[in-house]
This record gives structure tokens, sequence and C-alpha cells, in this order.
């Protein structure tokens, strides 16, 4: 959460800055705010909502300098105001941070003796007021941010600029990521690549523990022992971080539309011939129980992963939500893999849980859309999804290769494990193969879907039910209608809906049926008749053949291709995708970037 850029530049730094916090917004945008070094003199604009604003200000009060830092927040101490905007500033100091000050209560009692008084509700400002109370001391601006850092706890990515050090930046990394960035004579640092994209094809990441000092002529880094270390640079490929929206509305509809192309570009990765190609660190013959671990549309994934790793290959599997798993401590057994699943690998709850299990588990996986972030790098093995860069807070086509990566592991582990015949794999891998094909077919709905959303979005609460595999992807609908159209929803397995849920049922609310004509389709059906008994609003999302057998009397079908049933959880997610997004546009909703959200959490 949070975006952060800096620049030591030859030019003025202000545009490059919003420029910059543009590409990072989808990280937070409750606020946004610049600071600069003008004449030796720091200055900084700041300003509530929404990038645009911040922008708007700058055109009316220009900021100049050559050297600054920027950032687009996301509110955790304190209300989405002005005066608790960053860049913070106390005497010589500003800082922007990522993150979370834990000890900041205990801090601000200590400045307080010292004569110092916060301005804000922020626990930020406190890491400014502490800096800078060490250079009145008499440190040096490096001695003083390491004094600093030193004494905070929690999870932070800070960058400090300093009055009269117009060739000076610090930055320090604990929990949340950083990128140093090179250029001829000039110096960036960013929250991740995105953000330095147009600048610089040239990174360094940050390790944990890590105080970089930063000038035009170079960087030093400085580990979580205090000595120099080498960190390697990584070029970034030309396209790699692009963002446009290549003609559509929004860029959720844009990475809606590219599912079938990127899951086909992870079936590539991994696919050979007939065979399945993972690293030999993946091996499935040593494991005897699998360990899901994940957060939000990511811990759908997994729970439709338990499904395939079950059924197909046997092998026992537990799932858990990262910010439970860490607390709860679970014992791991011997034999043991882990899998970390998230698409920006920063997730701060689920990097924890990977720490938890480092020394427990015999194999740690993870399975990222970012190969430089730290969960890939802390684990063992790290493998791509390859969505591509998704800007959309609300995850689409990174939860379709979430699936499809982990539907070719299950087959692998079934493979390994002798539950399934050459032959019989060749079908699975042929059927995922088609898949791509049939979410194209499947993306011609859109126009029938926005007519059934137009309708859905004057509801106040909506039911999605499923059954097996079915049911994460109920959990996943309700999710996007939730935070796309802040319509309530809640996802259900359809077996449970008479042990509660059916309460809810009237001739308002609408039940989204997710049933492609499979083995438990006929349960399916006799749980949707209990919905329709009861005036509900049935919108089943089936097959033909499911729609020829069962659609008499529902409100609203939508006639899904036919797929096997390996394919139909990942292929059902795209009219659930679709319902969200043409809701929240009936709506009028901010589709990108809706309230109170952020893409990537790097916060507990």
């Amino acid at each position: 959460m949070c975006g952060i850029i800096g620049i030591l530049g030859q030019h003025e730094v202000a545009p490059l800055l919003v420029e910059g916090l543009k590409r990072l917004e989808y990280r937070g945008y409750d606020s946004a705010g610049i600071a600069t070094i003008n004449d030796g003199k720091l200055d900084r604009r700041r300003a509530v909502g929404k990038l645009a604003n911040l922008s708007d200000l700058l055109v009316h009060d220009p900021l100049a300098g050559k050297s600054g830092i920027g950032h687009t927040r996301w509110a955790t101490h304190g209300a989405a105001t002005e005066r608790n905007a960053h860049p913070h500033q106390c005497g010589k100091v500003t800082v922007v941070h990522n993150g979370i000050i834990e000890n900041f209560r205990d801090l601000r009692e200590r400045l307080a003796e010292a004569g110092l008084s916060p301005q804000t509700d922020t626990d930020t400002e406190t890491v400014a007021m502490l800096a800078s109370l060490h250079l009145d001391r008499g440190l040096t601006s490096q001695d003083a941010v390491r004094a600093t850092v030193a004494e905070l706890h929690g999870a932070f990515a800070l960058l400090f600029l300093f009055e009269g050090e117009a060739d000076l930046m610090i930055a320090a990394r604990k929990g949340s990521p950083l990128a140093v960035g090179y250029g001829d004579g000039e110096m960036y640092v960013g929250s991740d690549a995105i953000a330095l994209a147009p600048l610089t094809d040239s990174l360094s990441y940050m390790e944990e523990g890590d105080i970089a000092f930063i000038t035009r002529a170079g960087v030093e880094f400085l580990d979580t022992e205090g000595r120099h270390a080498n960190r390697a640079i990584t070029r970034i490929e030309p396209g790699a971080a692009r963002i446009d929206k290549a003609g559509f509305k929004h860029f959720m509809a844009k990475e809606i539309h590219e599912q079938p192309a990127v899951l086909g570009d992870a079936f590539a990765h991994y696919l050979r011939g007939t065979g399945i190609s993972l690293p030999e660190a993946v091996d499935f013959s040593k494991v005897d129980r699998l360990t899901m671990v994940a957060c939000g549309t990511a811990y759908y994934a997994c729970m439709t992963a338990k499904y395939w790793f079950e059924t197909l290959a046997g092998l026992p599997c537990e799932i858990d939500v990262a910010s439970e798993f860490r607390y709860r401590e679970p014992p791991i057994p011997a034999r043991s893999m882990a899998l970390f699943v998230s698409q920006s690998g920063e997730t701060a709850d689920t990097l924890a849980a990977l720490r938890y299990c480092r020394d427990k588990a015999d194999t740690i996986v993870s399975l990222v859309n970012v190969g430089t972030s730290s969960i890939a790098r802390e684990a063992d093995v790290a493998l791509p999804i390859l969505a591509g860069v998704e800007v959309s807070v609300a995850s689409t086509k990174a939860f379709t290769n979430q699936l499809g990566v982990l539907a070719l592991l299950a087959l692998k582990a079934a493979e390994v494990r002798g539950r399934l015949t050459p032959a019989e794999l060749a079908a699975h891998i042929a059927d995922l193969r088609a898949l791509p094909g049939a979410m194209r077919e499947a993306l011609m709905l859109e126009g029938e879907i926005a007519v059934t959303a137009e309708a859905v979005s004057q509801a106040s609460d909506v039911l999605f039910l499923g059954r097996g595999a079915m049911y994460p992807l109920a959990l996943e609908g309700a999710l996007k209608l939730k935070e796309l159209s802040y319509i309530h929803a809640e996802g259900y397995a359809s077996g449970e809906l008479k042990h509660g849920p059916i309460a809810l049922i009237d001739r308002q609310v609408p039940v989204v049926v997710m049933a492609p004509r499979d083995a438990l389709f006929e349960k399916t059906v006799s749980n949707m008749q209990e919905v329709m008994a009861r005036h509900g609003k049935v919108v089943l999302m089936t097959d033909a053949s499911g729609a020829a057998e069962a659609s008499s009397g529902v409100w609203r079908v939508l006639r899904m291709p036919t797929v096997a049933d390996i394919a139909a959880p990942i292929l059902y997610a795209l009219p659930a995708q679709l319902l969200a997004y043409h809701s929240a546009v009936a709506k009028g909703t901010d589709v990108d970037q809706p309230r109170n959200l952020a893409k990537s959490v790097t916060v507990e």
C-alpha cells in the first residue's frame, strides 16, 4: 500500500515525480504529495484525494527543484486529510513512508520529553521528528537515519530528503519493497519497477534491513548489520512495465480481455508437448502434505486448487488465510511443501507466513506475478504466473493465471504420485490448452452480461452459490461485486443454503448460481429450486447442457462454453468479473480504484 518515488535529477523533478506517482496510484489514492529542495530549502505540496488534485495544485502553486520525493497514500494512521498527507516534515528532514511504525506511540512520548509535539495523526511523522532530533544532537544525515531506523518497530519503506543537501536521498527498507534506479548523472528510488520504468531500465532491489545512501554519483548500500553490501543491478525488459488502457475505458476492462492471451502465455511457459515442465525443486514425490497460504483473491485461487490437488493427485492440502496462519503458528509435519500465492509478491501477511515456514517446511514455493518481489526471492523456488502488469485494484488476469498454474501443479503432482496415466495427463493438458479459446468465446457474452448487471446494480444484496470447485468461485464473484459496486454480496457453498442464508431470499435478492454441467450439477439445481420457490431472482451461469435442463423459470441465464471440469473454475471467473465490472459502471463507482482499497497490501 502507498507509493514512493524519489529523484536526484538534472532537471526540474516535480513533473517527473507526479508522473511516477500516476504509475503508483493503484497502491493508494487517499492523498498525495511531493517535496523538493530548491536553493537549499525544503518545500512541499500535498492534496487530499486522487492525484489529479495534486496536479491541479501544482499548476497554481508550482514547486521548483531538481531533487525531490513523492508519495501517494493509503491511509492507516489518521484520516485522509492534507495535514496527514505525505511527505511529512520536521525541521530539516522530510520523509515518505510505506508501512506501519508499530511503536510510534512510545516514540512520541520520548519525543515529547525532548520538546517535540506531533502536528499530524500519523505514525510517519514520528520518523521525521526522531531523525530531526538526532540531527539537532549533532549527527550527520546518514548517522541520524541509521539511529532512527534502529529505533523503529514494524514494517516500512522510508525515503528521506534533507534541507541543504540537494545531492542526497536516504532509503531504508524493512518488510516493504524499494528499488534504486540508475541514470546518467541521476538516481531514482521507487516502490517498484513500474514507478521507474520511464526513467531507467537499471534497478537494484533493496534487501531486507538495507539502508541506501544515494547521490547523483551512485549508491552505497548497508545491510542489516551495517556492513557495506553489493546489490545486483537488474535490467527491466522493454515493455515489462508498460501501462496503458489500450483503448478500453478502464484498466479492469482491458485486463479482463487480456486473460485468454496471458493464460496462453503461462501455459506455453510450463507445457512441453503433453508434459509439464517444473523446476527440480518442485518435487511432489517427496511431499505428503501441501500447505497453501494467501490473502483475498489469491486465497480463493488456493481454495479452488485444493479440490484439484486432493481429487486428482490424492495429496492432502491445508489452506489458510495468511493473517490467520502466521498467528495460529500451526505445526508443519515432515515431508511438507508450503506454497505461497501473491500477485504482488509483497503481501505483508503472506511474506510473514512464508518466513514462519522457512525452517519447518521441506520446500517453500511461491506463485507470484513479480519475479523480483520479496516473496519470490525468499522462497526456495518461485513460479511466475506471467499475467503481466495488473493495474486495476480488483484482480482479474492474475487470478485466472494463478488458477491456471495451480491446475498444472496439481496435474504434475498427480502424474508424479501415479494417479494419472500418460493418456489421462495428456487429455487434461489438452483440455487446458483449449481454455483460452473458450475464454474468448465467453467474452463475447459481455453485452448480455452488461444487461444483467444493469438489473443487478439496483439490488442491495446479492448471493453467489456454487458447489465443489465452483464454491470458491462463488466467493470470488461476491468479492468482486462488493469491491467494485459496493453492493453487499456473499458467496456460499450451495449445500449450506438451507443452514441459514436461505433466510435472506426474497423477490429483491438476485442469486447468482455458478453451475457447469458436472457431477454436482443436479445437487446445485436442487438448491437453486429452493431459491426459486422463495421468489429469489436466479442468475444461472451454466453451459448449453445445463441450460437445457434447468433454465425453466430462471430470471436470467448466461450460457457459457462447454469445457472440462478442470477448466470450468477458470472459465467461470470471467462472467463473474464482467458482472461486477458492469454493475460498477452502471452505478458510476470508480472501477479501477474502488474506495478504501489499494493494490499491494504491504501492511498487516
